[in-house]
């Protein structure tokens, strides 16, 4: 992409202030609106700015799709009895998977822009405010005429999830129309990221942005039921980088039920991959996970020792890093390792995103020795 000496003047001016107006850039050029109107048409052709706001394009830009909501997370103090009241702790946070996902991207150092949507009240304002300040960009947040969403998670006393409750109707309410104006940022993104919470009509809509433009998509089920919604989808006219499911939700994407025997578990593999999916990443609990490749094989990775204080969170922690080292260079195995590095991480703490999470911190758990018991 060759730009001439007055294109990159306006990039830098907007790379201070994406906002900047084409006549306050004039006037600090020295120029005319005219004249600098010109230069932004070309600087859009050429795919250095996209869209609304002049977002300048970054590299290795990610954009992610999918719920923003609150986190309402209750731990017993004791083990759980049933029908009765148990007493407790309770704590509020940002959440949603593809916001959680945006932010341990954004915390790793990957430029990464956040499609969803969150009502038009305090707690939306509380999402935005806070979602922003961990890096990542909200400009194309929708906000819906629903209250923001919740995600009320019950965990035992150790850590373990007990029941969810999840109320998503702003998310529900996201339809096509609204990724429209985004569909330049996602056209020029290294990497689309799709969590299920989606309605079909949205997904469809994406991957035929991402397929039309080479974009590479990554999706996470999300649920048995998201699962179930989605597997139409998968087809080769719309190719999927990766998929993302646990054994249930492996089994609804194929309509058939998967249980622990791994021959089973790599047939049902292998029909994805004939469906266009590249990698199959499945998620085996305790057992850690498979990565599957046509022509490469496939790979049994072991989970990464941890502490486990709270397993909320760590599935989208596991696939941020995944993305992240992806687009740092590393092989797939290698991101997959990287990816159960930073949940490890993550369930050893009581956050739904590690705030203190950097390259740094994974690669030192990486690299730090076994501990071996006498």
């Amino acid at each position: 992409m060759m730009l001439t000496r007055r294109e990159r003047e306006i990039l830098a001016l907007l790379r201070r202030d994406p906002l900047t107006g084409p006549q306050a850039i004039a006037d600090a050029l020295g120029t005319t609106r005219a004249a600098v109107n010109v230069h932004l048409s070309n600087l859009g052709k050429k795919g250095a700015i996209l869209g609304r706001g002049y977002i300048v394009r970054q590299e290795n830009a990610v954009v992610v799709v999918g719920g923003a909501n609150v986190d309402v997370k209750v731990r017993s103090l004791a083990p759980v009895a049933y029908h009765t009241s148990n007493p407790g702790r309770s704590h509020t946070s940002p959440g949603g998977v593809a916001r959680n996902i945006a932010e341990n991207l954004a915390r790793l150092g990957t430029p990464t822009h956040l499609i969803a949507a969150v009502g038009q009240d305090a707690a939306g304002e509380r999402l935005l405010s806070e979602t922003q300040a961990t890096g990542v960009r909200v400009d194309h947040v929708h906000r819906s005429a629903h209250p923001t969403g919740t995600y009320t998670a019950v965990l035992d006393a150790d850590g373990d999830l007990v029941v969810a409750i999840a109320d998503m109707a702003a998310t529900d309410g996201l339809g096509p129309g609204h990724l429209h104006h985004a569909r330049e940022l996602i056209g020029h993104a290294a990497m689309l990221v799709l969590d299920g919470n989606l309605s079909p009509q949205v997904l469809a809509y994406a991957l035929d942005i991402a397929s039309a433009t080479g974009v590479q998509t990554l999706i996470d089920p999300v649920s048995v039921p998201k699962a179930a919604l989605l597997a139409p989808l998968f087809s080769g006219e719309r190719p999927v980088y990766a998929v993302t499911p646990n054994l249930a939700e492996l089994g609804a994407l194929t309509g058939h039920p998967v249980g622990g025997d791994d021959r089973e578990l790599l047939a049902a593999v292998a029909t994805l991959h004939d469906r266009g999916l590249q990698h199959v990443w499945v998620r085996l609990g305790e057992r850690g996970s498979l990565l599957s490749t046509p022509g490469t094989g496939h790979t049994f990775l072991d989970a990464a020792p941890a502490e486990v204080h709270d397993v909320t969170g760590a599935g989208d922690a596991m696939l941020g890093a995944f993305v992240h080292a992806l687009l740092t260079g590393a092989e797939p195995v290698e991101a997959a390792r990287y990816g159960h590095a930073a949940a490890a991480l993550t369930v050893a703490t009581t956050a739904t995103v590690r705030p203190d999470l950097t390259p740094r911190l994974i690669e030192d758990a990486l690299n730090a020795p076994l501990r071996r018991t006498p």
